[in-house]
């Protein structure tokens, strides 16, 4: 057994002036050469009950603290994380400077990442095309710029730069769809819920024999032998190969609500599945008290160990974090536990390797362009920002704009990912 440690508290930051019940993105929004903090908070109509949400307020803060800008007013009787929010950080015009894309009183909004300005504003296809927003590559041009909207759980519509319709798709496409080329040809296929769709929405192959829907969806290259394959958490944990062959199941979990692939053993051939087993539902109607459970499997899809959890809570989102430490492992960020667990680290022998010491959602990222990541821990009133090492928030900022990785302009309250 390993002995926990607690992380290094770089910065505290008061967000209280964006509102309460936000989700938090991160990006180089003013392309000083740090990630700024955006703060999302939904409308009081978000709630994963009650359909449609979009964002009520957005609020950009530095790493100090700074205000920056902020667009809409914030709202007492926000929503709530029951579902995703509608917004994403990216640089969708190709200029070199990230624009928040997100839905907002009624319209698909591009809005300035440095200033908050309003810079284009389309009308959604549909009434209900606000559940989440993908960045896509569907048209084959030199880098994504093609969206993908859907509503809670039964179609999805892509569209190209200038919001012009591409196709529609109906179905049961999970929470958050993941895009990815499968086939090398330049254009990035759609792994819709259990469907795989090319990149004009015809439909290439369905996973057979999976319930309910798929909650999230994750790529890479798990047994080593040169292909991607993709890992699906639903009502079983499922690994098909790119052309639709099922390589395994795991089904021995009440419900698999998070995966995430990495290399948390390097002991094991390829890839590791961490996954969290809802093991009971505390809105099931009996009057239990949830609990969940996290998990690890090895690249076959066998159990390699189970948590044996001790206290309540049955809400953990579980994330893989790469680069805590330079060189280091691939670990297992979880956090939303409940039953008085802090966020933590785990690693791949279900150590706890690192605790924060406050109690919140969580995101991470190279906030700094240092080559190792840190993570945030926020609630409705602050932000804590905690590191593997010490840095000086007041340092002079480099003045180079850092890059969006994909898991950033992917975000989700159901991860997914590459790996």
């Amino acid at each position: 057994m390993t002995n926990t440690q607690e992380a290094i508290l770089i910065g505290e930051i008061d967000i209280s002036a964006a509102g309460p019940r936000c989700k938090m993105l991160l990006g180089d929004l003013n392309g000083d050469g740090r990630m700024e903090l955006l703060l999302v908070q939904p409308d009081n109509r978000q709630d994963v009950r009650y359909i449609p949400h979009q964002v009520q307020c957005l609020t950009a803060f530095d790493l100090q603290g700074n205000l920056l800008w902020q667009t809409g007013k914030p709202d007492p009787g926000a929503g709530s994380q029951g579902s995703d929010y509608p917004a994403q950080i990216y640089d969708l015009d190709g200029d070199g400077r990230l624009e928040v894309l997100c839905v907002m009183d009624d319209q698909f909004k591009i809005v300035d990442g440095a200033t908050g300005e309003i810079k284009e504003s389309y009308q959604l296809p549909d009434p209900h095309a606000h559940d989440c927003i993908i960045i896509a590559n569907l048209s084959g041009n030199e880098r994504a710029s093609d969206i993908i909207l859907k509503d809670r759980y039964h179609k999805l519509w892509a569209l190209n730069r200038n919001f012009e319709l591409l196709w529609k798709h109906e179905g049961n496409p999970g929470h958050f769809p993941w895009v990815y080329d499968l086939n090398g040809d330049g254009k990035d296929e759609v792994m819709a819920g259990y469907d795989l769709l090319d990149s004009n929405g015809r439909l290439l192959w369905s996973c057979k024999d999976l319930d309910d829907h798929a909650d999230c969806i994750w790529i890479g290259d798990v047994n080593g032998d040169g292909e991607p394959e993709l890992v699906v958490g639903g009502s079983v944990t499922v690994m098909y190969d790119h052309l639709g062959k099922e390589l395994w199941r795991h089904a021995d979990s009440v419900e698999s609500q998070h995966i995430a692939l990495g290399k948390f053993r390097k002991d094991l051939p390829g890839l590791q599945i961490a996954g969290l087993d809802r093991l009971v539902r505390e809105d099931d109607g009996l009057g239990k008290k949830g609990k969940d459970a996290l998990f690890l499997l090895d690249a076959e899809g066998l159990e390699l160990w189970k948590e044996d959890r001790q206290t309540d809570g049955w809400l953990t989102i579980i994330e893989t974090l790469r680069n805590w430490e330079q060189a280091g492992p691939d670990y297992i960020l979880a956090y939303r536990r409940g039953g008085g667990v802090f966020p933590a680290l785990y690693d791949g022998y279900m150590n706890k390797v690192v605790q924060f010491p406050a109690e919140g959602y969580a995101v991470h990222a190279d906030l700094l362009g240092s080559g190792t990541e840190q993570v945030i821990i926020y609630n409705d009133l602050k932000a804590f920002l905690y590191s593997s090492r010490s840095f000086s928030l007041s340092d002079q900022p480099s003045g180079q704009q850092l890059s969006q990785p994909k898991r950033l302009y992917s975000s989700t309250l159901y991860p997914g990912g590459e790996a």
